[in-house]
């Protein structure tokens, strides 16, 4: 992909902010408004962080990691970016709606690239309905949270809650829950990328529930539903050597 106008963007740690000052001293660049292509140098909540920034510019993001995990980014090189760039292969993700209904009568609704939770907010466990498309299909979920996860986010906490690894390109997100205590069994479900999935929180005065979408926040929720917003578009950038497919591909057989 030729990009002529580029923008660098970093986070503000140690690592981030070295490799911000060396890659502009190195390479023009723009300010991000203005760019029709970011570099985001950090780690993955770093990039999340990014294509949330610049949602409505529909700019495509190219990660470069100087964070910790990196999942969702490119190794960090100083040489060679604009080749790196003219060989980027796109993965075009689409975020979850979440539209959360609050104790108090508000509203929330936020944007999930990777994840809306529920969390328990006190020491006892959550009481949740869930219904799929309007039809109820758990009456009683007792546990530490759920989580309905993308398949680009399948691989974060949904993957340490053991949920299951979901390949780019399935059109299907993953419904898992987190400790569950009863039904004690139930790993979660696997669900078409149109379900319209609701979460009624039980006994909430009691038992007060959050939701999360990535790293937006409702506490002391009643009422919370998650569906995917395909008129929401967003570009990850990637090295054709070792693209996301590939990687959640790969994902699948570590020990």
């Amino acid at each position: 992909m030729p990009f002529a106008k580029i923008a660098f963007v970093a986070s503000d740690t140690q690592a981030g902010q070295a490799a911000l000052a060396r890659l502009m001293d190195r390479y023009p660049h723009v300010p991000p408004d203005q760019a029709d292509v970011i570099v985001a140098l950090g780690g993955d909540g770093f990039v999340l962080e990014t294509l949330h920034c610049w949602i409505d510019r529909k700019v495509p993001i190219y990660g470069m990691n100087r964070g910790t995990v990196g999942f969702l980014m490119n190794s960090f090189r100083e040489h060679g970016l604009m080749e790196r760039l003219h060989r980027a292969q796109g993965v075009v993700l689409h975020p979850l709606r979440m539209k959360a209904r609050l104790a108090d009568g508000s509203e929330v609704e936020a944007l999930a690239i990777n994840e809306v939770s529920l969390f328990r907010q006190t020491r006892q466990a959550a009481k949740i309905r869930i219904r799929i498309d309007g039809k109820e299909r758990l009456d009683e979920l007792i546990c530490d949270g759920v989580m309905v996860a993308t398949a680009a986010g399948s691989t974060a906490y949904n993957l340490s809650a053991h949920g299951p690894i979901i390949p780019l390109g399935a059109d299907i997100l993953a419904l898992t829950p987190i400790s569950a205590f009863r039904p004690r069994r139930w790993r979660g479900a696997l669900l078409p990328q149109h379900a319209r999935v609701s979460f009624e929180v039980l006994e909430a005065g009691k038992r007060p529930v959050s939701a999360v979408a990535d790293y937006t926040e409702a506490r002391d929720v009643i009422e919370v539903e998650v569906r995917e917003d395909r008129s929401v578009s967003l570009t990850l950038l990637f090295d054709p050597e070792h693209n996301l497919e590939e990687r959640i591909l790969a994902e699948q057989f570590q020990s």
